[in-house]
């Protein structure tokens, strides 16, 4: 397996990092080579470029690049832009790709009543969720192309929840958002998983066991740091609304995956030993 990850930051250092072990070759593709994990071949990749240039005989390609900034111009620059340009780069390298997965995000979907979504649920027609299902549609066109729905990574460096309820910032609301979520090691844990199944379906939702209301989380939180629960608020916390759908695995697990993290319990658990 040659692997090129285009977009080796957070979640891609992970899956870098694990694919090396298995013996992969693979390619980190970003700007700046500083960071990345041993074994990885860095890989100067500026996704604005036209012309850019992909490693020789790639077989499988991870894109899970991220904009800069959270602007509609951001999304189309890398998410279509910059996704049909190293597409373009590895039609003309004629890659014997076989298999490509495009790293896309729960964001896509348009329920906003509470409701359970899968993987054939209704999307978004507008504003950055759209671009995103546009760049979904370029990654299907392949024979070999998976798309990955990631719901919101955390995971070390990333304990934000931990440190709103430690500070005293987090608000709860009735009714409650939900929080769907998948640690780091499990979303680069299920890419891949899906760049070694045999026969993959087209579309995976990334996240665990318990897409369950943020109030339930916030209360377990506050309970392990032994803190005051967070106050109810009509006010919305520095997290935000927060989602209004719950996003369910089943897809996932029934494919054979199997979760380190299967619930906020493990994963925050673990973060929370981590730092004790």
């Amino acid at each position: 397996m040659r692997v090129l990850i285009a977009g080796c930051g957070y979640v891609g250092s992970a899956l870098a990092a694990r694919l090396v072990r298995s013996g992969a070759v693979v390619w980190g593709g970003r700007r700046s080579s500083h960071g990345l994990p041993p074994g990885v071949l860095p890989w100067s990749l500026d996704l604005t470029e036209p012309n850019l240039r992909v490693p020789p005989e790639v077989t499988h390609l991870v894109f899970c690049a991220a904009p800069d900034e959270s602007s509609e111009d951001a999304y189309r620059r890398v998410y279509l832009d910059g996704f049909r340009n190293i597409l373009g780069a590895l039609l003309q390298d004629r890659a014997p790709l076989e298999r490509l997965i495009f790293v896309s995000s729960t964001s896509v979907f348009a329920e906003q009543s509470g409701g359970a979504v899968d993987e054939d649920s209704p999307v978004v027609t507008s504003g950055k969720g759209a671009l995103l299902v546009e760049a979904e549609r370029l990654a299907l066109a392949h024979p070999g192309g998976v798309v990955a729905r990631l719901a919101g990574i955390y995971g070390p460096g990333r304990d934000r929840l931990i440190r709103m309820i430690r500070e005293g910032t987090a608000r709860r609301s009735y009714p409650s958002p939900f929080g769907n979520r998948i640690h780091r090691d499990d979303a680069a844990g299920m890419i891949e998983h899906l760049l070694r199944l045999s026969f993959a379906e087209r579309c995976y939702l990334g996240v665990d066991d318990a897409p369950v209301p943020l109030d339930e989380v916030y209360l377990w939180l506050a309970d392990r740091l032994g803190v005051p629960p967070p106050p109810v608020s009509n006010e919305p916390d520095a997290r935000g609304r927060g989602a209004l759908k719950r996003c369910l695995n089943a897809r996932l697990r029934a494919s054979g995956y199997r979760f380190l993290y299967p619930s906020y319990r493990e994963g925050y658990g673990s973060l929370l030993a981590s730092t004790a």
